[in-house]
């Protein structure tokens, strides 16, 4: 079984190296505004135009030499400048992300090398081409042979980003089945009742948030002054991400170690968290309140902790099931009677039929995962049945 990962380190480098990586970003997002330019205008002379990396590959001769400086950077930067809009459209036209946009500076400056590059692990430095050896911190040891390695800058740090392949053999999970709820009032319950609590950063640092962009309001825009309040919140906006990601993480890992199954809820996060404000003929309602709720699930980051549950699972040998959530937390787990009522507030769950009570978020866990079993179940006969007809005409088409 052959597993990628991607080693993320901080770099130490010195003034020059600054400068030289400052560089390569710049060259490489001109390489991709001007090709995305290239590729609209050609696109206007002929609809039937598609973009390919070869055709636009074969002009950075030409570019370069209209450009001098590009000669500075090295030519691998600008060749997977070009790959990254190949994929942009590939995904585009995929309806897997929206039409290429522009690149701005300051805003996810990053190149990439596919080979040339160094990894010294015993002094805790590595070799880029054309930049020299430059110190990171050795946080964790490398797993795998490193296919390439992106360097990018967030908030004046800057960071190398190994990505490694190594094959493993077939791991075997731990424990069995579980169904997770996520909500509000708690981030994730599980079936077997264990609750995690929300860390909710953005609610930690909204005032402060606040108070620093009500400064920045106030001072003369693009003054050193105006940049220095920026540069403020822009740490704030990272701490308040990476607090998130960190808690994210933990919950992760320790829920794909010790299960084999997680059912989740197929939810629409971006259908959950729509503005209530309406337009001017037709006005929303409880827009607030509605507000305040989007910010809240947004917070919570759901559409995340799912991503990295799913391949935290994958590298375990365990599989994530997505469920339909309709009427998980309405449905009593002890007679099956369906109702709004029977869900009396945020926490509680009483059954209008039975009487049944309990917290109503370790209902919709179990509801989940009871779903969950009944929807793979019906997976697993489909495909034994897609399997046993393959067979019958095969065995029909030998006799004939």
């Amino acid at each position: 079984m052959q597993l990628k990962k991607a080693f993320k380190y901080e770099l130490m480098p010195k003034g020059e190296h600054i400068r030289k990586m400052k560089q390569f970003c710049g060259c490489a997002r001109f390489v991709f505004n001007k090709a995305l330019a290239w590729q609209n205008d050609q696109y206007l002379a002929d609809n039937n135009f598609k973009f390919g990396y070869t055709k636009i590959a074969n002009l950075l001769p030409a570019w370069k030499e209209e450009f001098k400086w590009l000669g500075s950077c090295h030519s691998q930067v600008l060749q997977q400048s070009l790959k990254d809009l190949e994929s942009s459209f590939r995904n585009f036209f995929r309806k897997q992300s929206d039409f290429p946009k522009f690149k701005k500076k300051g805003l996810r400056d990053s190149f990439r090398f596919p080979q040339g590059f160094k990894l010294d692990e015993n002094n805790s430095r590595l070799y880029l081409p054309k930049i020299g050896w430059v110190r990171y911190r050795n946080s964790r040891a490398v797993v795998g042979t490193i296919k390439n390695v992106t360097i990018s800058q967030k908030c004046g740090k800057w960071y190398a980003s190994l990505q490694t392949e190594f094959g493993v053999d077939n791991p075997v999970p731990c424990g069995g089945e579980v169904g997770i709820d996520m909500g509000i009032a708690r981030f994730a319950t599980l079936s077997d009742g264990t609750y995690f609590e929300p860390r909710n950063s953005f609610k930690h640092y909204q005032q402060q948030l606040a108070r620093l962009q009500k400064q920045m309001s106030h001072k003369v825009k693009f003054s050193r002054n105006w940049l220095k309040a920026k540069s403020k919140i822009s740490k704030l906006h990272s701490c308040i991400a990476n607090t998130r990601r960190d808690y994210l993480h933990k919950i992760s890992t320790q829920i794909s170690q010790n299960h084999a199954i997680v059912y989740v809820e197929d939810l629409k996060v971006s259908n959950m968290s729509k503005s209530a404000k309406g337009n001017s003929e037709c006005h929303g309602k409880m827009v607030k309140q509605k507000s305040g709720l989007n910010r809240s699930i947004l917070d919570q980051s759901w559409f995340e902790f799912r991503r990295q549950l799913d391949y935290k699972l994958l590298w375990h040998g365990g599989h994530l099931v997505g469920v339909d959530p309709k009427n998980t937390s309405r449905t009593c787990p002890a007679c099956g009677h369906i109702s709004k009522d029977n869900r009396q507030s945020q926490s509680h769950f009483e059954c209008m039929e039975c009487g049944f009570t309990s917290n109503a978020d370790e209902v919709g866990a179990i509801n989940i995962l009871r779903a969950g079993r009944a929807q793979l179940a019906c997976e697993v006969n489909d495909a034994v049945m897609s399997s046993a007809a393959g067979t019958h005409r095969g065995e029909l088409a030998a006799c004939s």
